[in-house]
This record gives structure tokens, C-alpha cells and sequence, in this order.
């Protein structure tokens, strides 16, 4: 009768030990790893290092008073960018006033009524569809909408132009904020006799609403410098303009047409928009990710 000797009596070696080769193998993967992914974060950082310092050196020369207090000037003249900033400021404004609560109300459909159902299913079907659409498109939808129909260019049609870009955001930052909240907080609620519209108002929406305010600000910040809607819808104005049911000046376009002029001035000043365009951005990106992402904690 033969008999086998036991596994235990063969020796076996601590894959954690740098004499093991498949440790050592795997040290010098993750290492190559990781350098290839600093390489490549250095890569990306030295372009939009690059960009910023252009738009710093050449953007500086046109800020000042003038800047902020006088309208876009005729070729050859020096002015500012008055007009196309309040003209940006009612569009935008108006923009996301419109579409904060669609996308509030669409999110809370999804993630706490519909969730499984077929509307829901599509409705997050075309959100995604949306979020992935060319500027551009969704600008000549918005002409042949209204600036056709009605034969005029408006503010009015920029700001729905604008406000069915940032829907899709708001709509996505507010259902996948929602979805992290514990169903044990819905359950504890209406135990004790609450309302679903209670729940969702005074529980579940209050528990994120510094998520859901972060998706607006990104909102904000994905729309401020989108130019092709506003080319199709708004147009532009030269003058001080509060009417948004006429054509009315914003930074975009006006950047656009005065970068492409031959005139030095308004070069200037078109350096000068886009460092503006910039910095607001990017203020809102950090208010977004840093104040409302801890007042959430």
C-alpha cells in the first residue's frame, strides 16, 4: 500500500518577502505603473499650465476700471466689456434660473418615485444623450425653435439655448446624490406617519442638499462659456441692453468676434473676456468642491 507524503512537509516561501520573484514583479509593475500615470498628470498639467500663463500675460494688459465700466468700443477705440458682462450675467442667470428646478424635480423623480420604471429608464436615457450633445446643436434646435419662428434673436432664447445644456448636469448631480442617502432614513420617516412628498422635502433632500447645490454651481460653470448657442439665439449687441427679448451683448460671442478682428484693441480686450471667463470658473469649481462638498459632510 503506497502512501503520500503530507503538502505541509514541502517548503513554502511568504509571497510578502523581496526574495520572492512574483513580488518583485509585481513592485516593479506598480512602480512603472505609477510613474507612466505621474508622467501623464504632467503631461496634462504643463498644457493647462501653459494656457493660463497665456491668458495671465496677455489678459492682465486690458483688466482695470475700463474693463468693468465701459461698452464694447468701435475698431480702432478703446473701451471695455460692460455690456457683454451684464448681458452674459442676465443670460446665464436666467439660464440656470430655468433650469435648476426642472433638473431638481426631474432628479427626485428618478431616484425617488419612478427609479424602476420604463419613463424613468428613458428619461435617463435622454439625460445622457443630452449631457454628450454638441453645444452647437442644441443651439440650432433653439433657432429653429424660436428665433425662426418668431424672426428675432433674443436673450431670451440664449437662456433656454443655455438652460437645456445644464439640465442634464443638475438632473445627474441630484439623482446620484440622492441615491446615497440610507433607505433606513426614508423608512424611519414614514414610520412615524410622514408623507412621501414630507419624506423627499424634509429628509432626503435636505440630507444633500449640499450636493445638490454643488450640481447647480458645475451647472453654472459648464454654461458660462459656451459660445455656439449664443451665436444662433442672442447674437450680440454693442450697446447697454436690459431687454432679453432682444438681441443682447455676452462675453462668448463678443470674445469670438473681437479675437478675430484685425484690430489690436480688440484683441486686447478678447484676451482680457476669456481671463475673466477664467477665473469665474474656476472660483466656481472651487466653491463647489470645496464649501458646499464640507457643509454636506
Amino acid at each position: 500500500m503506497s502512501t503520500r507524503e503530507a503538502p505541509s512537509s514541502i517548503p513554502t516561501q511568504s509571497l510578502a518577502t523581496p526574495d520572492n520573484p512574483i513580488y518583485r514583479r509585481r513592485v516593479w509593475v506598480n512602480r512603472f505603473n505609477l510613474a507612466v500615470s505621474i508622467a501623464a498628470m504632467a503631461f496634462g498639467m504643463v498644457f493647462l499650465l501653459w494656457i493660463l500663463f497665456t491668458l495671465a500675460s496677455k489678459g492682465l494688459a486690458a483688466f482695470g476700471p475700463a474693463l468693468f465700466t465701459q461698452m464694447t468700443p468701435p475698431p480702432g477705440s478703446d473701451g471695455g466689456l460692460a455690456n457683454a458682462i451684464f448681458g452674459s450675467v442676465m443670460i446665464v442667470g436666467a439660464a440656470i434660473f430655468i433650469a435648476t428646478p426642472i433638473g431638481i424635480m426631474a432628479g427626485i423623480y428618478l431616484a425617488e418615485i419612478g427609479r424602476e420604471s420604463a419613463i424613468a429608464k428613458v428619461t435617463r436615457f435622454v439625460n445622457d444623450i443630452l449631457l454628450s450633445a454638441p453645444s452647437i446643436v442644441i443651439g440650432l434646435f433653439v433657432y429653429a425653435l424660436i428665433v425662426a419662428r418668431f424672426k428675432q434673436y433674443s436673450g431670451w432664447a440664449g437662456a433656454v439655448a443655455l438652460a437645456i445644456i445644464a439640465v442634464p448636469v443638475v438632473v445627474r448631480t441630484t439623482e446620484t446624490m440622492l441615491l446615497l442617502v440610507p433607505n433606513s432614513m426614508r423608512e424611519a420617516a414614514i414610520a412615524l406617519g410622514a408623507p412621501q412628498w414630507r419624506v423627499v422635502t424634509m429628509v432626503t433632500l435636505r440630507a444633500v442638499k449640499g450636493g445638490v447645490i454643488t450640481g447647480v454651481l458645475l451647472a453654472l460653470a459648464r454654461v458660462s462659456g459656451e459660445t455656439a448657442p449664443l451665436l444662433f439665439t442672442s447674437l450680440n449687441n454693442q450697446f447697454w441692453s436690459t431687454d432679453m427679448s432682444a438681441p443682447m451683448a455676452n462675453l462668448p460671442v463678443v470674445i469670438f468676434q473681437f479675437a478675430m478682428s484685425p484690430y489690436e484693441e480688440w484683441q486686447r480686450l478678447a484676451w482680457a473676456g476669456a481671463l475673466l471667463i477664467t477665473l469665474v470658473v474656476l472660483a466656481l469649481n472651487i466653491l463647489a468642491r470645496t464649501v458646499f462638498r464640507q457643509k454636506n459632510k
